[in-house]
């Protein structure tokens, strides 16, 4: 079955659930829904704001496309 079937079907069936049935898909997904709010995540914020600033400031240099493409390659490698 593909994704796009998948999502269909789980669409379906919620639309037409009970209540008890929809708490128990939520209360299951539930980490995994709210774990998608990284924004409201202060100390990952703060972090994300200092490695940005320190790219625009040039205290970082950071890495070109190029050669996070080479590292992506020598990584797959390693795990075929």
């Amino acid at each position: 079955m593909t994704t796009t079937a998948i999502r269909k079907k789980l669409q379906d069936y919620i639309r037409v659930a009970d209540e008890r049935k929809l708490k128990a898909i939520y209360t299951i997904l539930e980490d995994q829904i709210s774990g998608d709010e990284w924004w409201k995540n202060k100390s990952l914020v703060k972090e994300l704001d200092a490695r940005y600033n320190n790219l625009q400031s040039g205290k970082d240099n950071g890495a070109s496309v190029s050669k996070l493409k080479i590292n992506i390659d020598k990584l797959q490698k390693k795990i075929l």
